[in-house]
């Protein structure tokens, strides 16, 4: 009993030495020193790590990324959209499809003709390709830029306005097509016709990124049938770029481009692929959305 008390007085005495006036071994003298020390070490720290930081902020451009020097070429992007880029459905069922044209009409509502009224925001850039729109420098901040008007009525049959089903119903689908926005890119027009598919140099016109899909494998030439565009003509104007940015640029609409496939063989997996040509676009086997796409379609009777 004796040994016990004497280790419990033992550890009181280390908590709170009454003689010494140490509190856990250190004086009341000794704890502000060393917190002192640790405010002092941390202070320093914390001012190093925001000094850094604000270095850095002042590198960079509200407006726009301080290097695109590595900046891959845009990606090229379809909606609707599905998990691992495949779309299936049967023409006779409606909820099949109903995901799909849900999708498209979620999408399209930015480029309803009546949401870009306002003069202020918006502007009439033609029905033609013309070549870029300059607004002012990306780095200048003197107010927001207008932005290009895209009917929705473009689009044809694949603006969802005539056929609400965009063709789905009728085993005829449609996908809208984008380039994706990077802020001050300028797509160039191919500088070499000769590398075009044929089809492509039949309809190509100045100032445009020209778009074209055919079947992926071999084995599907025969089963695409024929593949419509509704847009202009087929292609990218350039009168869209560039983009300058969501603080610059918050109405601006990409130019799309629709693709419906009027006669794809039911029953089928069928392998689509879609490319866009610019001189200044290339295509990568480690990102295949960039400057392309493909997609499974599988049209049930």
């Amino acid at each position: 009993m004796s040994g016990n008390k004497d280790s419990d007085g033992g550890w009181r005495k280390f908590v709170w030495n009454s003689e010494k006036k140490e509190f856990l071994g250190r004086t009341g003298g000794s704890w502000f020193k060393i917190l002192l020390f640790y405010v002092i070490f941390y202070g320093c720290l914390a001012g190093i790590f925001i000094g850094t930081i604000q270095a850095m902020l002042l590198t960079l451009s509200s407006y726009k990324p301080t290097y695109q020097d590595r900046v891959a070429p845009p990606g090229l992007s379809h909606t609707p959209r599905s998990e691992k880029s495949e779309i299936s459905f049967s023409k006779s069922d409606a909820k099949s499809y109903k995901k799909y044209i849900d999708s498209m009409k979620n999408f399209l509502e930015l480029y309803d003709d009546g949401r870009q009224s306002e003069q202020q925001n918006y502007e009439d850039c033609g029905d033609t390709p013309q070549t870029y729109r300059e607004r002012r420098s990306v780095e200048s901040d003197s107010g927001q830029r207008k932005a290009c008007r895209f009917l929705r009525s473009w689009l044809g049959i694949c603006s969802g306005q005539s056929d609400p089903t965009f063709g789905f119903q009728e085993g005829k689908p449609c996908v809208i097509v984008k380039l994706n926005r990077i802020v001050n890119f300028r797509p160039k027009a191919p500088s070499n016709n000769q590398t075009l598919p044929d089809a492509v140099q039949a309809k190509l016109q100045a100032n445009t990124i020209p778009i074209f899909c055919k079947n992926k494998r071999e084995e599907d030439e025969n089963k695409i049938g024929e593949i419509k565009y509704f847009g202009f003509n087929g292609g990218f104007p350039l009168q869209y770029y560039p983009y300058y940015g969501k603080l610059l640029h918050p109405q601006y609409l990409q130019p799309l481009v629709a693709v419906q496939f009027t006669n794809l063989t039911l029953d089928q997996e069928l392998r689509i692929e879609c490319k866009v040509f610019g001189s200044n676009i290339d295509y990568s086997e480690k990102d295949r959305y960039q400057g392309r796409f493909d997609i499974k379609f599988t049209v049930n009777s």
